[in-house]
């Protein structure tokens, strides 16, 4: 009798059913993931894909919100990374209640995020007058694109360079301020090398949800052509006449995305100690 036979018989039926429902809701949860995405990737073939990507209202969206994406993102690291920061190293009153509302957007549905937008920076907002009489007007703009993708994907980005930051190991802090570096130094040469792979995650994941972003663009930037159209308003427009189309603007829209998550993966993050050595030798 092999190994094998030999544990399986060793099983008592109460595992082997606990074994078999945890295969079957496995399995059941694979193919509730998987199978939508796969009948995308099967649905077009690969002519058809390059020849929609040929499109001019394909090239402008997807230029558009390769743009408006990459901006908010860099918008997001800029502002995030001090409110990051702060939450990974600080404890005062009221930093629960800042963690909400900052994770917050992640659970608001997207058209009310797009109806917070316009109260908050529409020309009768509570900022929209004084960004009036700055000569700025977000709504049904490209910057106006830009900040409600800013507005989903910031929770992305803090949350993961957050939890980062907190996780650096203490010693090398204290290595450091053994050595009188200043505390300005300490972070950029130690404790931002340490927490760059959760930083680099939270971009990416932040990029990813800004470019997908949907609900709360429409709502707030409209949706015009080289102007605010991005590549989800894009598909929702190409749904309603070309079924063809906008399964094909989805394939693209869903290969992005999986190439963001596989990169971040998939990225190495053994330099992150050479970031620490090279810190320290340099003084």
């Amino acid at each position: 009798m092999t190994s094998g036979a030999a544990r399986f018989r060793r099983l008592s039926l109460g595992e082997l059913a606990l074994r078999l429902a945890v295969a079957l809701l496995g399995t059941l949860l694979l193919l509730l993931l998987g199978l939508p995405l796969l009948s995308l990737l099967v649905r077009v073939p690969a002519g058809e894909l390059l020849g929609r990507l040929r499109d001019p209202i394909v090239v402008e969206a997807l230029r558009l919100s390769l743009i408006t994406s990459t901006a908010s993102t860099l918008a997001i690291v800029l502002l995030g990374l001090p409110v990051a920061y702060l939450l990974a190293t600080s404890e005062f009153r009221g930093k629960r209640l800042l963690e909400v509302l900052i994770a917050l957007p992640m659970v608001l549905p997207p058209t009310v995020a797009g109806v917070a937008l316009l109260t908050a920076f529409g020309r009768t907002g509570l900022a929209g007058g004084a960004l009036g009489a700055l000569g700025v007007e977000l709504p049904f703009s490209t910057l106006g694109v830009v900040v409600a993708q800013m507005f989903v994907a910031a929770p992305f980005f803090i949350g993961a360079t957050s939890a980062g930051l907190a996780e650096v190991d203490r010693r090398y802090l204290d290595a450091s301020a053994t050595l009188r570096a200043a505390p300005v130094r300490t972070f950029f040469r130690v404790m931002l090398p340490l927490a760059l792979p959760s930083l680099l995650a939270g971009a990416a994941m932040g990029w990813a949800r800004a470019l997908g972003e949907f609900g709360a663009t429409i709502t707030f930037a409209g949706n015009m052509p080289g102007v605010t159209q991005t590549m989800p308003l894009a598909v929702y427009i190409a749904l309603q006449t070309d079924v063809e189309a906008a399964i094909a603007l989805s394939v693209v829209l869903l290969l992005v995305s999986l190439a963001v998550l596989l990169s971040v993966r998939l990225a190495p993050s053994g330099f992150t100690a050479l970031g620490v050595r090279a810190g320290f030798s340099d003084r």
